[in-house]
């Protein structure tokens, strides 16, 4: 229950931030981004007192790690890739062109309506 209450109270004061930046518009423009950024910095922090805020740091650290596990394709990979990719979508286009042709010059042979 505290939990759900620290997240609903952690939404409200990002809410807040956000909605006096477009209260306060006869205010400076530094002032009024201030205000947002306090928001969101005491959002974070009543969601990190939270367990599900803790639980999305875990979440994150997690993350990073296997980010770093991945294994990037090398340039000539990544544009050979890109060719197989185009032809097929040319090849699919294509057919599917050829298809539609097909499928309506049936349908208009089969209900006797000409061109």
């Amino acid at each position: 229950m505290k939990d759900t209450a620290l997240m609903t109270l952690s939404v409200l004061v990002l809410f807040a931030g956000i909605g006096a930046f477009y209260w306060y518009e006869d205010q400076a423009l530094a002032f009024r981004i201030v205000m947002v950024v306090v928001g969101l910095v005491v959002a974070a922090g009543l969601a990190w007192l939270s367990w599900y805020g803790r639980e999305f740091w875990q979440f994150a650290l997690a993350s990073r790690i296997e980010l770093r596990k991945v294994v990037w394709p090398s340039r000539d990979e990544t544009v050979k890739t890109t060719y197989v990719v185009f032809i097929f979508a040319i090849v699919m286009g294509c057919f599917f062109w050829g298809l539609d042709w097909v499928l309506t010059w049936l349908t208009r042979l089969l209900t006797g309506q000409s061109g």
